[in-house]
């Protein structure tokens, strides 16, 4: 097969692969980015394999980077642009179920490309457009289907992640996997406990933001594989309900986990563990926290100003955006977000009176004065005052009196 029109990313790499081949070497596009080319998506990263040694690339070319020479990868730096060259090689042992515990460098393509994860990934593209395809690929790009090259079992063993990215790949591209591929899956499922949780996480949240999100959550599902991610094992029930419910994906990593803890109906002190078992951050932490008190209130149909406050526009739309997904909000987003618009006030510091205002006024300093401004503050979102200094000073010193 020949690609009559390459993408603009592989015209401008192209001066790359014809420096390495003048030296008498051989060299190649490969991975994703060739991949996405003939399934007519945007590429993101160019990668290229070459006959030439680490150390060969390197004479070749200025400006170079070690970003893995120990694996046979260096960085050709081109015009701003940085080309990941990495030296056809061979792998074994996998004591760590994820990376080789020796790599062995070699001339041959076919050897290199028979180390990759599915058949889709193991394809090579030559500067004239035409694609070497050892492994059916094409076909299995043709019949939207991953296939691990080779034996599924040897692939998963030699790297458990690879199940992972099987999932998620069945997500983003709406294609099948393999049967043999989902044996695999499910006889290796154990073998995700020994992969850095970090790792998961991020095949996990770029499956649920994949655009067919049930394609990889019936397979995570059916193998077992679910049972192996961090405190998913007590919530199969909700988990097939969410892969029955959930028919496109979302839009962020936050709304992943907003949905998340909203199936599995979690406390706030829960949300917190959970995302610290998955080594979330803690801004990610807190967003979800506030997110999914918003989805209970738009289930529930009790929004209302203070909640709107907390919220604040941003998660507004993440909180409607999965409350529609379980099919549990009456709420147009465009509305939840005018309401919030047409609050006097965005945030505290916007109110118009201070601490110092209120001592000014003879309140001495003490915790009654953080209650003071936390009254006038729910208030004022609440329009039961206006932001206007006096009138919040008058509210504040009546608030007092009558606490005293």
């Amino acid at each position: 097969m020949k690609i009559e029109t390459l993408p603009e990313e592989f015209i401008k790499a192209q001066p790359i692969i014809d420096t390495i081949e003048a030296a008498g070497y051989e060299a190649y596009y490969v991975g994703g980015s060739v991949r996405d080319t003939l399934l007519g998506l945007p590429i993101h990263d160019v990668d290229i394999a070459t006959s030439a040694y680490p150390e060969e690339v390197k004479s070749l070319f200025k400006r170079t980077v070690d970003t893995g020479i120990e694996h046979g990868t260096v960085m050709i730096l081109d015009h701003g642009t940085g080309y990941e060259t990495t030296t056809f090689r061979t792998e074994s042992g996998y004591q760590d179920y994820r990376r080789p515990d020796s790599v062995k460098f070699v001339r041959s393509l076919k050897e290199d490309l028979n180390r990759r994860d599915f058949t889709i990934n193991a394809l090579a593209l030559k500067t004239d457009g035409t694609i070497i395809d050892y492994f059916d690929g094409l076909t299995d790009l043709k019949n939207h289907r991953i296939r691990a090259v080779g034996n599924p079992e040897k692939r998963f063993n030699e790297d458990a992640l690879r199940m992972m990215r099987a999932v998620r790949f069945a997500s983003q591209l709406n294609f099948k996997i393999d049967p043999e591929t989902v044996a695999g899956i499910e006889h290796h499922g154990s073998l995700l406990t020994k992969i850095a949780v970090e790792r998961i996480h991020v095949e996990f949240v770029k499956m649920l933001l994949g655009q067919w999100p049930a394609m990889g959550l019936d397979v995570f599902m059916e193998t077992g594989l679910y049972q192996y991610c961090p405190d998913f094992e007590p919530y199969k029930e909700q988990l097939n309900q969410l892969r029955a419910e959930l028919t496109s994906g979302l839009s962020d990593e936050t709304a992943v986990w907003t949905l998340l803890a909203s199936v599995f109906d979690l406390s706030s002190k829960q949300i917190n563990q959970l995302l610290k078992d998955w080594k979330s951050a803690n801004q990610l932490i807190d967003d979800v926290q506030v997110a999914a008190k918003a989805v209970r209130a738009i289930s529930t149909n009790e929004v209302d100003a203070w909640l709107l406050y907390q919220t604040g526009s941003n998660l507004l739309k993440i909180a409607n955006e999965v409350a529609g997904k379980l099919g549990q909000s009456s709420y147009e987003t465009a509305t939840l977000l005018a309401r919030y618009d047409s609050l006097q006030i965005h945030a505290k510091k916007a109110l118009l009176i201070t601490g110092q205002d209120l001592m000014a006024a003879g309140v001495k300093p003490g915790p009654q004065l953080g209650q003071a401004l936390n009254f006038l503050e729910r208030q004022v979102v609440e329009g039961k005052l206006n932001n206007q200094n006096q009138e919040l000073l008058n509210a504040a010193i009546k608030y007092l009196n009558e606490k005293a």
